[in-house]
């Protein structure tokens, strides 16, 4: 047994009542002459243009003060070029220089430091981010690689600091190194990031250079059990040397004027 049509309200509008005819018939006793579905369809006309919404220029939620990475798909890697990653730490989280997170996040690291299709080759924790350099197979494996960095250093941070919750406040931030000079530059950037900070502050820069200890950088080829692992790629162990070698006593990045 089919049911009966839906019938429209004689309450509605005459101008919905008055819409395009159908040949269906209704099986209702109160309208015979048209189809429920009939009176309430206007006619659309496809072909005009909509005057709102789409594509246009300057469309869309406009970007904050400190914007965040753009979920886009990052571009193919080459195995030969490493890559210098940063991860942001959410706001209002302890310092991450503590002297016991730092221990903790050397142990992990020291577990997840080569995974045969990645590498975590040098690393500088700050107050509230980390830089790191490694070297990745391809995209793939570089993007597996990161999972484990970043979810190390979150489970790191909450167990250390005995919270829960999220640390990490967006996907890590990518920059491909290619030259000779970029990962010279990449190298002094990452392990001398401290001086960098407290330029940047106008502070008084210790007058005997000494590495940070909160960095890869106290550790050499021959320690035991290292958080990173020797690098494979031309760039990270001899390419950059073109450059000349690290000086302890240099501010990496561009010049900056000291702050009022």
């Amino acid at each position: 047994m089919t049911a009966r049509p839906f019938c429209v309200p004689r309450s509605l509008p005459d101008a919905l009542r008055t819409s395009r005819k159908s040949s269906h018939r209704c099986d209702c006793r109160c309208h015979k002459r048209m189809s429920p579905w009939a009176r309430w369809q206007r006619p659309f006309d496809l072909s005009e243009k909509p005057h709102w919404g789409g594509r246009r220029a300057g469309a869309g939620r406009k970007r904050g003060p400190n914007p965040r990475n753009a979920h886009l798909v990052r571009a193919p890697l080459a195995s030969r070029h490493p890559c210098h990653v940063t991860l942001k730490m959410k706001s209002g989280l302890r310092s991450l220089r503590s002297d016991r997170l730092v221990r903790e996040l050397e142990r992990s690291f020291a577990a997840v430091c080569e995974r045969g299709r990645f590498r975590l080759v040098s690393y500088s924790i700050q107050h509230d981010h980390v830089h790191a350099l490694v070297e990745a197979t391809s995209q793939h494996d570089l993007a597996c690689g990161m999972k484990s960095i970043a979810a190390r250093v979150a489970r790191a941070v909450n167990r250390v600091f005995t919270r829960r919750g999220t640390v990490l406040a967006d996907r890590y931030h990518l920059h491909v190194l290619r030259t000779p000079r970029e990962v010279r530059n990449a190298l002094a950037y990452v392990l001398l990031n401290g001086r960098r900070h407290l330029a940047k502050l106008d502070r008084a820069l210790p007058r005997i250079a000494r590495l940070d200890p909160a960095s890869s950088g106290q550790f050499f080829s021959g320690i035991l059990d290292p958080p990173v692992t020797a690098p494979h790629t031309w760039l990270l162990r001899v390419g950059w040397r073109r450059h000349g070698l690290l000086d302890p006593n240099e501010i990496p990045g561009p010049a900056t004027a000291p702050s009022q």
